[in-house]
């Protein structure tokens, strides 16, 4: 099952996702983590913090969770 991310725009960066999700704590932290884990967005190993994530988008952390991005009111 994946925790539930609510956004207020039409799509949210991967950084500012990992940030909003209570990951990790600075945005540096995100920038580090990803260039050298990346995250899985959609079944695909992604590293780039500035991909764009959608509602119903599915962003995997390795040892941390499942998150699937939702449109706040839905």
């Amino acid at each position: 099952m994946h925790e539930k991310i609510e956004i207020n725009t039409d799509y949210i960066t991967l950084g500012q996702f990992v940030k909003l999700a209570n990951v990790l704590d600075s945005g540096g932290m995100v920038k580090a983590f990803l260039q050298d884990q990346g995250a899985i967005v959609n079944g695909e190993l992604d590293h780039r913090r500035g991909r764009k994530i959608y509602p119903g988008d599915v962003v995997e952390i390795e040892g941390v969770g499942s998150y699937i991005a939702m449109k706040k009111g839905e």
